[in-house]
């Protein structure tokens, strides 16, 4: 291994999530209100809040272009439910966009924060800070026996789904993926998609999340998934050192290279697969490119995150053109 950092193991990790769901006592779940009620459980927190000085943006998701809540999803700010429709629905977001609260989707509450790299203790801080202001004005359901209660009765206990999100391309092309996810899922952890439940592998970028939330502490859960993040980061450094030296993977990575340096339009599924070829090759020395900057481009180049960007829906032409323009400053 060549040019590859000390720090190959954490390249595989592009991010840290952590989510908490609550749901105010007394007060039926979302899917049960009206939306003059969705209203009313919304004004109430919003108006906490801002009475505390929490400095959050608003954004009623009706209020919105439908690229515009599908760009969210694609960022990971919101979950794709919570942008599948709008009625009654409220985000809360901070300016860095580490804290998203999402109002009533599955939850009167789910309050979001997201950090770079493996922090699963720092993105549960940044969560418990608003999780405990919130509960000092609203009571929220919680059984003795049972922990706190949602709808989804997978979410009851510590209501926290905590995940990884990480970049695995020599397990998968190596084929240990589907090995890898049913001993995941034997020790309470799901290894899905980047964008969740059904969601097809783009980029070989994974999610790792916690399944079990009862009968075990939010540290206890949290440390599990940061060992299970590492023990998979090993694998795949393992797994990619031994790739990197078939001859036939290095020119595949610089293929890849070679295809984004000349390509004139750029689909975001083509873009996904060349990028995570490339990513491979810059971690381990064998191409010269800006990962932090491929990291972002996985996201900014999405088609409505494009849309956003633009500030006006782009056709398919268009976002191919500008994407294979864009995605060539990896090189520079």
């Amino acid at each position: 291994m060549s040019q590859a950092s000390s720090n190959t193991q954490l390249d595989a990790v592009l991010s840290t999530r952590v989510r908490l769901a609550r749901n105010i006592d007394k007060i039926p779940f979302p899917v049960r209100l009206n939306s003059i009620e969705k209203q009313n459980v919304n004004f109430g927190i919003c108006r906490f809040l801002s009475e505390k000085g929490c400095d959050l943006t608003l954004t009623e998701m009706s209020s919105l272009y439908p690229y515009e809540a599908i760009s969210l999803a694609e960022r990971h700010l919101i979950s794709p439910e919570f942008a599948s429709a709008s009625e009654g629905r409220v985000l809360l977001m901070s300016q860095n966009e580490e804290i998203s609260i999402m109002l009533c989707e599955r939850d009167h509450l789910r309050i979001q924060c997201t950090k770079q790299g493996l922090q699963t203790q720092e993105a549960f801080e940044g969560a418990q800070i608003y999780d405990e202001l919130l509960s000092s004005g609203f009571r929220f359901a919680f059984d003795q026996k049972l922990g706190y209660l949602n709808q989804n009765p997978k979410d009851i206990g510590t209501g926290m789904k905590a995940s990884v999100l990480m970049h695995l391309p020599a397990l998968s092309a190596t084929g240990a993926m589907a090995r890898i996810s049913a001993t995941a899922s034997k020790l309470g952890f799901s290894v899905r998609g980047s964008y969740g439940d059904g969601a097809s592998v783009k980029g070989d970028i994974f999610r790792i999340s916690n399944t079990v939330t009862m009968g075990i502490s939010e540290n206890e859960a949290l440390t599990n998934l940061k060992t299970m993040a590492l023990q998979i980061a090993t694998k795949e450094r393992a797994a990619a050192e031994e790739l990197i030296k078939d001859i036939g993977i290095r020119d595949r990575i610089n293929r890849s290279a070679g295809i984004i340096e000349n390509a004139v339009l750029m689909s975001s599924d083509e873009m996904m697969e060349l990028l995570s070829w490339v990513r491979l090759g810059a971690v381990y020395g064998a191409v010269n490119a800006d990962i932090p900057l491929i990291n972002k481009l996985f996201v900014s180049m999405q088609p409505a995150t494009m849309n956003v960007l633009a500030k006006r829906k782009l056709t398919e032409n268009e976002r191919d053109e500008i994407r294979a323009k864009t995605v060539k400053q990896i090189f520079r």
